[in-house]
Formats: structure tokens, C-alpha cells, sequence
């Protein structure tokens, strides 16, 4: 355990704190920012150093030596595994000869999910003040690394997030689904027009016409074999699609050991056989839609396992929201709707700040225009 000498440290590694004194702090049942997960990346290689993911968690203490704030600090090499797109940004950097990279950033790595990023003890009374310190602080500390930026993406209240130096809003939309307390699949289709009501129905005949059967594991149902063959999907899928496989084996066995509880598993078995899979992440208020994978081509089954059964999972468990992940329009017929999501971003040189400024600016714009239309499209019947 490390003696800190001053009020606040930056570690490179979370085996320098405590896993009970880092939740404890958190004090949220949000999964992405518990301990067992962000340690998981770290521990089996798939957030690290090497892979350009260099933990610089913001912990600071109290008299006590007791935890009473953290942010999840990574110093990246990279922009990869982010979900907030500022490639272009490091191209103008580097066109004028200046180092974007690297650069800090406060996010859940490879986890488009909205969330607290700085989290203060429930015993400190002023939450926006100490919110505004510790972003003085990790500034501070962003200057005396000499990085370019420092960024926290997915960030749950934009309104807090001020200090000494301009601190840039950017917004982005995905597309959520809200559990008005239906009582089953069909009072929410129910609510539906005509049309998207047919098409949903239409695309979960997929189980029957293909002789399949989903079965949801959780907990202690869930076995070693079951994410061996998850992990098997996810490879596919990388493979095929993203070219990029980002989560190492040993992330998926450690969270089954130390967080299986947050862990509901899909998995679709064809004639007894596996043959596709999601990953889904649980808190008391959502249900969070990760990764998926298919053994086989079977028309309309990525839509049942990771909307669907999600859809349905939460309705039967009072779960209020269900997330599937970034981007895809493809989802706002299928009940979910667009939601604003939001990233706070400080950029060291003052002209590239302006100008960047200037861009989010219209950005803004055009993301509203973008989401009013979106609104007109939506699948419900009012």
C-alpha cells in the first residue's frame, strides 16, 4: 500500500490500492467503475502500458489515509477503444509539427457507457467545488506531464464540469431503450406502431424457424465453458469486423471469478449446439449490452440476443434502461430511442483549443438537427 505524502497521488497501477477503499469510495453499483472490472483489464493485459492504456488514476485522502475521491486516469498512446472520435484532431497536431499523443483521458477503456468519472465521498459536503478541484488538479497534473489534452469521456452532467482553464463540452447521441413498467414483450409492443410492431414480430420468429432456444446465465449458473465458447464468438467477430481484438482472454476469466454476479450471458443453442452469444453488464437500473458473437449466419439473430432478450430480461426484472452500446441507427425501430451523451475535454494549446472550440461548436448543432429527425422516426405509436 502506498503512504501518500501530499493530499492527492496519481498511481500507475490499481494494486496500489484496495479493492473494498476504491468501491467504497465509488459507492454505486454501476459496474464499469468497480474495482473487479477496471482491475480485470489491467491484470490480464488488455489495459496496460504495453497496450497503450497506461494507468494514471487520480486518488486523493484524507487526514485518515481514507480514499475520498478517485478518477479512472488512463495516459494514452493512442485514440483506440474510446468511442469519442478525435482522430482528426491528432492529425491537425501533427500536421503543424506538435504531439497529440500522448494524452490523458479519464474513460472506462473499450466501454461506451455513460457514468460518474469523478467519484468524492458521500463525507464531503460540496461536491461541486471538490468536483472543480480535482479537474484543477489533473489539469495541473496534464501540464506537468507535458501532454497535449486531457479528456473524460461519457461523462454523466455536463454542468459540472468547469475550471481555471476552458473545459470543452462535445456531445454525441446513442440509442436507449426505457422501461415505462411493462408488464411483459407484448405491453411493450403494444405501444408500437402497426408497422415496427410486425417487424419485431416477424424478426423473433428467427427462434422458432431456426429451431433455437436462448438460455440466460447469471451468477452461479455461469461456467467456465460458457465464456470459453463467448470468447470464441468475440474472436469471430473481431475477426471478421473490427480487426481489433481488444479484450484479452484472462479479462473474461477473471470477471467470472471476481464479478459474475454483474454477468448475464445470452446464449443461443441450435439442436443442443452453441452458436451464438452476448455479454451483458447489470446494475439495480440498467441493463448494459457489450459484445456479441455468432458461430453461424442466422437472419435476425444478432437482433433477438442483443435487443430483444434484453428488452425482455428487463421488463421481467424491473429494470429500467437498457443500453446496447455506441452508434447504430439500426436500433430506433427496434424501440430505442436517441439519448445525448456527452465528453469534457481540455486542450493544452491555446489556438488549437479555439479552433477546436469552433468545431464542437457546429458540431452541436448539427447533433440537435440530428436528433430532432431521429425523434420523428421513432417506432412508438404517439
Amino acid at each position: 500500500m502506498i503512504s501518500p505524502m501530499s493530499e492527492f497521488v496519481f498511481i500507475d497501477s490499481l494494486k496500489k490500492v484496495k479493492k473494498e477503499d476504491w468501491n467504497s469510495c465509488v459507492d454505486s453499483d454501476h459496474p464499469f467503475i468497480q474495482y473487479e472490472f477496471l482491475f480485470a483489464l489491467e491484470k490480464s493485459g488488455s489495459a496496460c502500458s504495453q497496450t497503450g492504456w497506461k494507468p494514471h488514476h487520480y486518488i486523493e485522502y484524507n487526514d485518515n489515509a481514507e480514499i475520498i475521491a478517485i478518477c479512472p486516469l488512463y495516459l494514452k498512446s493512442h485514440s483506440y477503444g474510446e468511442y469519442i472520435f478525435d482522430h482528426a484532431w491528432a492529425d491537425a497536431y501533427h500536421r503543424h509539427g506538435l504531439n497529440y499523443y500522448p494524452k490523458l483521458q479519464s474513460a472506462i477503456p473499450f466501454t461506451p457507457v455513460t457514468g460518474e468519472r469523478i467519484f468524492i465521498n458521500k463525507k464531503i459536503s460540496k461536491r461541486k467545488d471538490k468536483v472543480k478541484e480535482i479537474i484543477n488538479n489533473i489539469i495541473r497534473e496534464a501540464k506537468k506531464l507535458n501532454v497535449s489534452s486531457a479528456h473524460f469521456n461519457f461523462i454523466k452532467n455536463p454542468n459540472e464540469w468547469d475550471g481555471e482553464e476552458p473545459i470543452m463540452i462535445r456531445e454525441g447521441i446513442q440509442f436507449h431503450w426505457e422501461n415505462n413498467n411493462y408488464k411483459s414483450f407484448d405491453d411493450f409492443l403494444s405501444t408500437l406502431s402497426s408497422r415496427k410492431r410486425k417487424q419485431i414480430k416477424k424478426e423473433r420468429q428467427c427462434i422458432e424457424i431456426n429451431n433455437l432456444d436462448v438460455k440466460l446465465l447469471r451468477g452461479d449458473d455461469l461456467q467456465k465453458q460458457d465464456l470459453d465458447f463467448f470468447y470464441e464468438c468475440y474472436l469471430d467477430t473481431t475477426g471478421r469486423k473490427w480487426g481489433s481484438t481488444y479484450l484479452k482472454k484472462e479479462f473474461f476469466m477473471d470477471i467470472l471469478k471476481t464479478f459474475k454476479n454483474k454477468i448475464l450471458l445470452m446464449i443461443a443453442y441450435q439442436n443442443n449446439t452453441k452458436v451464438a452469444s452476448a455479454l451483458n453488464f447489470l446494475s439495480k437500473t440498467h441493463l448494459y449490452g457489450r459484445l456479441w458473437g455468432s458461430k453461424s449466419e442466422v437472419p435476425y439473430l444478432h437482433f433477438e440476443l442483443c435487443y430483444y432478450q434484453a428488452i425482455d430480461y428487463a421488463i421481467k426484472n424491473n429494470i429500467k434502461y437498457v443500453e446496447a452500446g455506441a452508434q447504430g441507427e439500426h436500433k430506433l425501430s427496434r424501440g430505442y430511442l436517441p439519448q445525448k451523451t456527452w465528453s469534457a475535454h481540455w486542450i493544452r494549446e491555446k489556438e488549437f483549443s479555439k479552433a477546436i472550440n469552433k468545431f464542437l461548436n457546429e458540431e452541436t448543432k448539427m447533433i440537435n438537427y440530428h436528433k430532432k429527425d431521429l425523434e420523428t422516426l421513432g417506432p412508438y405509436k404517439n
